[in-house]
């Protein structure tokens, strides 16, 4: 069991590609910690990659991964007073990512989860560049949950692709949810407001990660968290809904396809548009609809196969 004071959990599956410079990048930090890999039965090279680099590693069955119950067992496994979370696509851009990262747990006691700024990659399209622009801004902040009067459902923004919490907390709101979909980040940062904690965002504390979703992959995105919106219902009845939030990522991309003169994608951008507006839409109507059709809208077609109910 960990003892140092900042333990990284990365769930991996097939991070061949990637982790070796993940974990260089990890293991050159100013601040110390201790990294674990929960690796779901990778084909490649990914244990080999964690074994070279001196890492730990605890390997589960592909069949047996879950969002919030995989991350469990990486609480499980510390006693470090501050856990971060990363996933196997994420890349340090510095190495004082982990310390800026964790620099608002250490200042402020009430703040009980930390997110840092994720970065477009070189290779990411124009709609990539765009949604890390928007959702992480060069400016830190700190919420509570006297914010979701202005920011609704966005208050309990959090994203596990790098993000640090105390793990007391963590413990306290009885870790991630297991069973969802995806979202157990969100989840976890909303049980955590509702404590009456803090949720901080840290500029400074900077990733490389994005992802170049075709339409198709909008909407599956999408599909899926309409899904997780509608099982956790209580999220949106607590925080408010979240078209609000859509009315001005549109509003915004606009502004950037403009400034960028790429007008020429605007066909592009509407089509985005309405397959995100109908892949949520029908993920909150999943319930009527066939198992057959739910996997094949989705992101995370082995998920309905252990869905009950």
């Amino acid at each position: 069991m960990s003892t140092c004071p900042v333990n990284i959990i990365v769930v991996t599956y097939n991070a061949q590609p990637r982790l070796a410079k993940l974990l260089a990048g990890l293991q050159s930090q100013s601040q110390d910690n201790e990294i674990l890999i929960i690796d779901s039965s990778s084909t490649d090279s990914t244990s080999g990659i964690a074994a070279g680099h001196g890492v730990r590693i605890l390997t589960i069955r592909q069949s047996d991964f879950d969002h919030g119950g995989t991350r469990n067992l990486g609480i499980e496994q510390t006693s470090a007073e501050f856990i971060v979370f990363m996933t196997q696509d994420t890349i340090c851009a510095d190495e004082h990512a982990v310390a800026e990262l964790i620099r608002p747990l250490r200042e402020d006691e009430n703040i009980a989860a930390v997110y840092g700024r994720q970065t477009a990659c070189d290779d990411a399209s124009v709609f990539a560049r765009h949604l890390r622009l928007f959702n992480y801004p060069e400016t830190s902040y700190v919420r509570g949950l006297d914010d979701r009067k202005k920011y609704g459902i966005k208050t309990a923004f959090l994203s596990n692709s790098f993000a640090a919490y105390r793990t007391s907390v963590l413990r306290e709101i009885g870790g991630f949810k297991s069973g969802l979909i995806f979202g157990e980040d969100t989840f976890a940062a909303a049980k955590i407001l509702l404590k009456g904690k803090k949720i901080a965002y840290a500029a400074d504390a900077k990733v490389f990660h994005s992802h170049n979703y075709t339409p198709r992959q909008e909407f599956k995105r999408y599909f899926d968290m309409g899904v997780f919106h509608k099982c956790e219902n209580w999220l949106l009845r607590e925080f408010g809904k979240a078209e609000r939030h859509g009315s001005r990522y549109a509003k915004s991309e606009i502004k950037f396809l403009l400034k960028q003169r790429k007008i020429y994608l605007l066909p592009e951008f509407i089509l985005r548009i309405i397959m995100k507006y109908l892949g949520y839409k029908l993920g909150t109507q999943y319930a009527y609809l066939p198992k057959s059709i739910n996997r094949l809208c989705s992101m995370n077609p082995a998920w309905w196969d252990k869905k009950i109910t």
